[in-house]
């Protein structure tokens, strides 16, 4: 299994696919699979029968997880996507942006 560079709360912007531009907030890491849940991102029609939650059923708009490699995490400083390093600071080890060398 690959250290993923990617959490949950990140900005992230889709560099690759059908949804290529489009950015959200990580709801959710899947790290057994490599992927992640994008929120407003990849988003997909699940049809539901009428249960005792949803007594109309119906159709349902759902995110579907995206691959890692997909996604690229969004510099908050410089407005683009950038690449995530790791660095110790003290004691603890910490993600910084490649790009403008600020802790994520």
């Amino acid at each position: 299994m690959m250290k993923l560079k990617i959490k949950s709360g990140d900005l992230v912007r889709v560099i690759a696919g059908d949804h290529k531009g489009q950015e959200g907030k990580v709801l959710r890491v899947l790290r057994d699979k490599n992927k992640a849940i994008v929120e407003g991102v990849n988003m997909i029609s699940k049809h539901t029968k009428p249960s005792a939650q949803n007594p109309q059923g119906g159709i349902v708009k759902k995110e579907a997880p995206i691959h890692v490699s997909n996604i690229q995490i969004v510099d908050a400083k410089a407005k683009t996507t950038t690449k995530v390093g790791f660095k110790m600071e003290g004691d603890k080890k910490v993600r910084f942006s490649k790009k403008s060398n600020q802790v994520l």
